[in-house]
């Protein structure tokens, strides 16, 4: 019987990749993978779902089992050997960690200060907000942007995660694309505000972007993102600091009817208007 230990974000990946290998190197149940390398079926169960860190022979063993030649088993030992840290940074293109973290998280507590968050970002919005940053080559975005579009599709299950985003009034000022584009992405927002609230412009709140996510059977998880890097925190004393920060941002936020009320202003502004408000991004 395999021991568990504390998964992270980064582990259930990690252990999900190695589970898909099985499946589309092999054809094998895990029950057959694990009586081929002779590991009672805990142990397997517990490596794929990151709750159990595989020795450097196990990964061999497995890897072999999947035709796995010597350069895949180097690269998958580099990136394994900190799945389990309570700090895990990636460089801001890897993008399967944060899916997977999005689609098992039974609650969803972020803030943006700049822009709209990227569960709720129209196509345009969102491909105006790549050329903004100016990190991502254009040919490159479509995808992106796809991927983005494709996450969002966790808020439309009937068991989605109990989700709440607070947003800056000021990232509803900035401008990315042209007016059409805001117009469209405002209008999204509306129909999403039973999950939305808004920071007051003038409210004394001084925070960097933020993701809370709190799982069924594994501990939450603390995510920073920026253009350079993204950071899985699992410490605990970062997760307290993480739930004072949506605390204090539940303190200053409008209400859930008067965020609607902010959000129709802007989704009503003439275009003329639009187009003098706020700073152009796009």
């Amino acid at each position: 019987m395999a021991t568990t230990t504390p998964s992270t974000a980064y582990s259930r990946d990690l252990g999900d990749e190695l589970r898909r290998l099985r499946e589309t190197c092999t054809g094998l149940t895990g029950a057959a993978l694990s009586l081929r390398l002779g590991w009672d079926p805990s142990k397997l169960s517990t490596i794929e779902t990151g709750k159990y860190r595989a020795s450097e022979i196990d990964l061999v063993q497995y890897l072999s089992m999947c035709d796995k030649d010597i350069d895949y088993f180097e690269d998958f030992k580099r990136r394994y050997r900190y799945a389990f840290d309570e700090y895990i940074v990636q460089v801001s293109d890897n993008l399967r960690t944060l899916a997977m973290a999005e689609s098992t998280a039974k609650s969803i507590r972020r803030y943006d200060s700049q822009s709209i968050p990227g569960l709720l970002q129209m196509p345009e919005y969102a491909a105006g907000v790549y050329r903004m940053a100016g990190f991502v080559a254009e040919e490159r975005i479509p995808a992106l942007v796809q991927f983005r579009t494709d996450r969002q599709a966790i808020l439309r299950r009937h068991d989605r995660p109990d989700s709440l985003f607070y947003i800056h009034e000021r990232a509803l000022q900035t401008q990315v694309g042209d007016s059409h584009v805001m117009r469209e992405q405002y209008a999204r927002l509306m129909r999403g505000a039973f999950m939305i609230r808004i920071i007051p412009a003038d409210a004394p709140v001084l925070a960097h972007d933020c993701t809370l996510w709190e799982f069924p059977k594994a501990m939450p998880v603390a995510f920073v993102d920026s253009d350079l890097v993204k950071v899985f925190v699992q410490d605990p004393g970062a997760i307290v600091r993480a739930r004072l920060l949506f605390d204090r941002l539940a303190e200053f936020a409008l209400d859930a009817e008067q965020s609607r009320s902010k959000l129709a202003e802007y989704a009503g502004l003439p275009r003329e208007d639009l187009d003098d408000t706020g700073t152009r991004m796009a």
